[in-house]
C-alpha cells in the first residue's frame, strides 16, 4: 500500500528491506513512545524512503530514533531551540530542515522544523499527504510559502 502511493507520487523512489515487527516494538521502547501507525505500516514494507536528490524522504528506523534521542538530550540543542518533546522527527529535506508527526497532542499532521529559524509549522494532514506533496514537486523546498 505505501510503496504504491510511494510510487505514483515519484516512480524513480528508492526503497530499502521492510522493517521486522520486533524492531519496531524495540524503537518504541527506546523513545519511550509510540510511532504513529502509518509510519509502522510504511516502515513494515520499507526500512525508510529515498526521494528525489537521493534524500531521505522517511528516515530508516534506525536513523529515526538516532536523531530523535539526539534532539530530545543534546544540552546545546535545549539552549538554542524550543523543547522538542512534542514532536517525533522522520525525514528531512537534505538542507537541515526536518519533517515531524505531532505526539502532544497526538494527531496526524506533519510539520516541518526550520533549523535556522526555529520555526514549526503544519506541511501536511498525514503521512500520504506529506508523501505526496514531497515527491511530486521537484526541489526539496516544496514546503516553503
Amino acid at each position: 500500500m505505501w510503496t504504491r502511493a510511494v510510487l505514483e507520487a515519484f516512480p524513480e523512489a528508492g526503497f530499502r528491506e521492510p522493517v521486522q515487527a520486533a524492531e519496531l516494538a524495540e524503537a518504541e521502547g527506546r523513545l519511550g513512545r509510540a510511532l504513529p501507525a502509518e509510519l509502522k505500516q510504511l516502515l513494515l514494507e520499507s526500512d525508510g524512503v529515498i526521494g528525489r536528490t537521493e534524500v531521505d524522504t522517511v528516515w530508516s528506523i534506525d536513523q529515526i530514533i538516532q536523531q530523535n534521542l539526539l534532539f530530545r538530550s543534546d544540552e546545546s540543542f535545549a539552549q538554542l531551540y524550543m523543547p522538542f518533546d512534542a514532536l517525533l522527527f522522520f525525514g528531512d529535506n537534505g538542507g537541515g530542515d526536518q519533517f515531524a508527526f505531532v505526539q502532544k497532542p497526538r494527531r496526524p499532521d506533519i510539520f516541518v522544523w526550520e533549523h535556522e529559524s526555529d520555526s514549526r509549522r503544519w506541511v501536511a494532514g498525514d503521512l500520504r499527504d506529506y508523501l505526496g506533496r514531497s515527491l511530486r514537486v521537484d526541489g526539496d523546498d516544496w514546503y516553503q510559502p
